[in-house]
């Protein structure tokens, strides 16, 4: 199997982990910090895979991920309720249904599933 990784900037691993582990469900997959604000953290949700790198000198800042969901309202459901979510999910002229939050330090998470054939949320 072959597979990216996204790997995003972040300024405290003890954030990320109380953002991603705490808040979004996520599992810590491996974590390289000796003082646990600094460093790596790998994190897993399902299939999906991250990676934070605290401090990121000299890489870009204000990255985006999406991740590919079977359901985007479902991870709306869950994520609402524990963190500031941009915009509820809506129906994308592409064919995507989609919604997005920003992690602590300004990361986009784009979240994106399939259309669903019966729609609870505003679809604008």
């Amino acid at each position: 199997m072959e597979r990216a990784t996204p790997i995003l900037p972040a300024d405290d691993l003890s954030v990320a982990k109380s953002f991603y582990v705490d808040r979004l469900g996520f599992s810590i997959r491996f974590e390289i910090s000796e003082d646990g604000r600094n460093g790596l953290l790998g994190l897993q949700r399902g299939t999906i895979y991250l990676t934070l790198d605290s401090p990121m000198s000299g890489h870009g800042r204000e990255a985006c991920v999406s991740l590919e969901v079977e359901d985007a309202d479902t991870y709306y459901d869950e994520w609402r309720q524990q963190v500031a979510v941009q915009r509820p999910p809506k129906d994308e002229d592409w064919g995507a249904r989609t919604f997005d939050l920003i992690d602590p330090f300004g990361n986009t998470i784009f979240v994106m599933g399939p259309r669903a054939a019966v729609q609870g949320y505003n679809n604008e």
